[in-house]
């Protein structure tokens, strides 16, 4: 039952805020109108100009549904509502009616401040002109009202009208709040993909580059070289794989299958970069946290930009890769012989490739580092927080 009356409560306010705008406003007009039109409220409401009450009539009427009826269009037209509302109390306190329904102006008011889009300043002088021409006709008509009454009410009608003008600049700056989230959000995706997109497409075009080099010099070996050219097709397989995943970022429509866990997938990384003449030794201890959130997938960035740096740098040359699970965090080390050491070491090429997994690594609150080895070759270490984030 709870359910279902939350479903209606749902559906009810989703019907609500499809209707127009003055229909939504409509309602608070009309109740307006009801309780001045109540014989009990004659002549209780608003008291401005001093001029004695008179009982309600046909004129009476028509300053009441001329104060509240265009609240309904409060917001789609707030400098006609105001107009009609401002003429309707001029009417009602110079009959002397004093309705319930002089509350409507600072309403108007409230609303023209918080919805008008322009001439805001042209709108406060005139309808500051004429709130000066009805107080000269109150004195025409020799008013009992002390001059420090119609200042008090001008003082509170300018009250209600920056009551608005700050409802306006809240909406406003919660507006540009919320652009500015979007399009770091935006900008922060468009980084995110850009990354993954260098992690992928580098790691297996050099892998087929490197692959393909070495096809050329085994045309004399048949079985080696068939050996060399199904690795460079399983490599381009896998790159389209990988390119799929990407674009179901783009497009949660675009593919349905679950994505294995990228750490998982390290053996096959690792046999991959074997297969391109790579000699690589691969040791995983430790058991993985049961939540591991983006950790598993930046380790294996980590693998795979330090394995695709080795083979464009120190090709051939002996390399080791450790990943240590806890509880806590995944620890990888990627170490490489050779003499590319300086090249790989630091952010070759665009600056990418490293200095992006640094990134990767900071946001997750973790350590980074990519240094020369002393005897040549180079070593990538990471530490990466397990849970933190998805």
């Amino acid at each position: 039952m709870t359910g279902l009356r939350r479903g209606r409560e749902a559906w009810g306010r989703e019907a609500w805020g499809r209707l127009h705008v003055t229909l939504r406003d409509l309602p608070l007009g009309v109740l307006i109108l009801a309780a001045s039109l109540v014989p009990a409220s004659h002549s209780r409401g608003t008291e401005f100009g001093g001029l004695p009450d008179r009982p309600f009539d046909a004129m009476a009427v028509a300053a009441i549904a001329l104060q509240c009826l265009p609240l309904a269009a409060r917001r789609r037209w707030p400098v006609v509502c105001l107009t009609l509302v401002s003429l309707g109390f001029a009417l009602d306190q110079l009959r002397g009616y004093h309705s319930l329904a002089g509350t409507a102006l600072p309403l108007a008011l409230l609303s023209a401040a918080a919805h008008l889009r322009r001439h805001r300043r042209t709108t406060v002088t005139v309808f500051s002109t004429a709130y000066v021409l009805l107080v000269i006709e109150f004195v025409r008509r020799d008013t009992s009202e002390p001059p420090a009454e119609f200042v008090t009410f001008y003082a509170a009608l300018c009250l209600a009208w920056g009551i608005g003008m700050w409802l306006r600049n809240t909406r406003i700056a919660e507006a540009d709040r919320r652009r500015r989230i979007a399009e770091e959000t935006r900008a922060a995706e468009r980084t995110r993909i850009a990354r993954e997109l260098h992690d992928v497409v580098t790691h297996h075009v050099t892998a087929m580059v490197v692959q393909a080099e070495a096809a050329r010099y085994l045309t004399s070996a048949p079985d080696r070289l068939d050996q060399t050219l199904s690795a460079v097709t399983d490599t381009g397989r896998r790159a389209i794989t990988d390119l799929r995943h990407l674009l179901d970022l783009l497009n949660p429509d675009h593919g349905i299958e679950a994505r294995a866990p990228a750490v998982g997938r390290l053996l096959t990384l690792v046999e991959q970069t074997r297969r391109a003449g790579q000699p690589v030794e691969f040791t995983e201890k430790g058991t993985p946290a049961a939540e591991t959130g983006s950790a598993d997938l930046v380790a294996y960035r980590v693998v795979q930009e330090a394995l695709t740096n080795a083979l464009k740098y120190a090709h051939g040359s002996r390399t080791s890769v450790q990943v240590q699970h806890s509880e806590r965090d995944i620890t990888v080390e990627v170490s490489t012989d050779g003499s590319g050491s300086r090249a790989a070491a630091s952010p070759g090429g665009s600056g990418r490739g490293l200095a992006g997994l640094r990134q990767r690594v900071d946001v997750l609150g973790g350590e980074f580092s990519a240094d020369g080895r002393p005897g040549g070759g180079f070593v990538v270490r990471a530490r990466i927080p397990a849970g933190s984030g998805s």
